[in-house]
């Protein structure tokens, strides 16, 4: 393996990811705070489920493989409902935050939108996901051994890093999905976003055979994209002005706060 492999999936796994954060994050102090607040509260979900897991695999039969897959089972699952727990206590925090940034405020309106905190702490969380998720596979990337020597599947290093820019995005969209269920009291949506990272997470066991865990993703990762934009306030016309440059920022910068 080389270099270039290891910017190659660095790329692809984080460039949509960090283009976002320049033009739509970086400028504004508000949210870079609550982005890294974001990342912080996953952070803390992964610690929790990485200490019962240790608890766990301590106290199984190491020796039985049918008890480790169940436990690797039991792992994901675990992470990913700490994960979504965290992502509730979060939109309760932001949501007391917000009101207390409008009681220091001069103006009438919230300085920055629960939508716009959706947006912003969903890429936290998927920022500091796929950072996990991929950082010991870009670290082998650069060798020394070479991927497939043993007839397994060469395109480990670039399936990786596609399904982590999945994971990332993934985390954006259930972030505004998320936030927006929460306000509007629709929980059979904050269960479908749960259910969908659930789908997602164990889509990974069908590794090595990719294609079958990275189409459904991306099936996945396009539906929640239409429904987070569909409950941001996105409409054709929208997008049409968007596309055409004459609305560069109607998601953030033009979106009355709520």
């Amino acid at each position: 393996m080389t270099t270039s492999v290891f910017f190659g999936c660095a790329f692809i796994a984080f460039g949509p990811a960090i283009a976002l954060f320049v033009f739509t994050i970086a400028r504004d102090p508000l949210r870079v705070i609550f982005l890294i607040a974001g990342a912080f509260f996953w952070l803390v979900s992964l610690l929790l489920s990485s200490l019962v897991w240790f608890i766990a695999v301590q106290i199984s039969n190491r020796d039985s493989p049918s008890q480790q897959k169940g436990l690797l089972i039991f792992g994901v699952v675990l992470s990913v409902l700490l994960q979504e727990t965290f992502r509730f206590g979060y939109y309760k925090l932001l949501k007391k935050a917000n009101e207390g940034l409008l009681a220091l405020s001069q103006e009438d309106a919230m300085p920055i939108s629960l939508r716009q905190l959706a947006y912003v702490s969903g890429l936290g969380f998927g920022f500091m996901s796929g950072a996990f998720s991929v950082v010991n596979i870009l670290a082998d990337s650069v060798g020394p051994g070479a991927v497939g020597i043993h007839g397994d599947s060469q395109h480990y290093f670039i399936s990786s890093a596609f399904m982590t820019m999945a994971v990332i995005l993934l985390h954006m969209f259930w972030g505004v999905v998320f936030f927006d269920s929460c306000e509007k009291k629709r929980w059979w949506s904050v269960a479908v976003v749960v259910l969908s990272h659930l789908l997602v997470s164990c889509l990974t066991f069908l590794n090595p055979q990719y294609e079958g865990s990275l189409i459904p993703a991306y099936v996945i990762m396009f539906l929640m994209g239409s429904w987070a934009f569909s409950c941001a306030g996105g409409s054709l016309r929208n997008l049409k002005l968007c596309l055409t440059c004459k609305d560069k920022d109607f998601l953030l910068a033009n979106h009355r706060p709520r």
